[in-house]
Formats: structure tokens, sequence, C-alpha cells
């Protein structure tokens, strides 16, 4: 696997090696020794998959302090564009955020450290979106970043009017209305 640390600290473009022939394919999607030789100790506690249709945009999710979460994402299926904010106090990186296409074709992964809002938008029919996580769900701790912030900039690939976002991702809070994680 090659690991590509980011601009953000502590984010990483991790790029399994495929090995297919005619029959498919075959990756080491994790392994927990290059892992944390590159990227460090995390212990992932549970895994999740979401399944998603061309224009949904879900996030931009984090939940609040003790019960923050680093993610490993990666899609099985489709195509994605996936963000990243950095929402973490005194960080030099705080509010900037990061665009990496994550897909079937290209295999890439990317590791999101604890402090960061997180998001994605679907750009194929469909998207199978899966990640590892090294703390539980907390619903009492979530919370979520309005993804058309202006302060952000972030740009969507696609017009406002193809979005299909959840009542909570369309009220999310604006940068300036959140406060900035201690990690």
């Amino acid at each position: 696997m090659t690991f590509t640390e980011q601009n953000i600290k502590g984010v990483w473009i991790i790029e399994p090696v495929r090995h297919g022939d005619a029959r498919g394919y075959f990756m080491e999607s994790f392994k927990k020794a290059e892992f944390q030789a590159h990227v460090g100790e995390v212990e992932f506690v549970q895994d999740n998959e979401s399944v998603s249709t061309r224009g949904v945009l879900r996030g931009l999710h984090f939940q609040r302090n003790e019960w923050a979460q680093a993610k490993l994402v990666r899609v099985s299926r489709g195509r994605v564009i996936d963000v990243i904010v950095d929402i973490r106090k005194d960080s030099p990186t705080f509010g900037q955020h990061l665009a990496v296409e994550l897909s079937e074709d290209n295999c890439r992964q990317l590791f999101v450290p604890r402090g960061m809002a997180h998001g994605f938008i679907v750009l194929s029919d469909i998207a199978q979106f899966q990640y590892k996580v090294d703390n539980v769900y907390a619903p009492q701790a979530e919370a979520t970043l309005r993804f058309d912030d202006p302060v952000l900039g972030i740009e969507w690939p696609l017009p406002a009017n193809e979005l299909n976002l959840s009542e909570k991702d369309s009220h999310g809070l604006s940068l300036s209305e959140i406060e900035p994680q201690v990690v």
C-alpha cells in the first residue's frame, strides 16, 4: 500500500495494490502493521456501510469532543467525492477542507483523524461506502457542519437542484457557529 499524508495534518490517502486478471482482482484493504507504521496507533471498534444513489450528499458530520471519531473510508461500488473539514481547535489548517475522489476503480481510501467534519456526495448511479471508526456512534454528541457554508468554499460537483439531503444535513451549522474540537 502507498500512504500519502495530505496538507491537513493527520489526513492520509491510502492506495492499496490491486492484483487483477481476467477473473477479477484481489487487494488487501487493511493491514494493521502497515497502517500503524504510517498513520499510528488507531483501534477501530466498528465497521459501517451505507448505500446511496446519485446526488445524495451526506454530511458534513462530526461527533463532539470525547465522542470524536477517526475514520478509514472507502468506496467498494460506485464513485463519490469525499470531503473533510478541519475543525480542530488551534490547528493551523482550521477551516480548511480537502476533497478526494473515492471509487471502486481507484480503490483509494482516506484516513480521517478525529476533529474533522466529514461528508461525501455520490456521483455514480449508486455508491456503496464503507468505513471503520475508532469510537461508537453517540447521538447526543452528533453535529453537522453546513455543507454549503460560503466560508468553507467547497465546490460540490453537482448543482444544488440535483442534491438529495436529509433534513439534518439541510440545516447544519456554519463554521462560526460550531465549537472548535479539542482532540
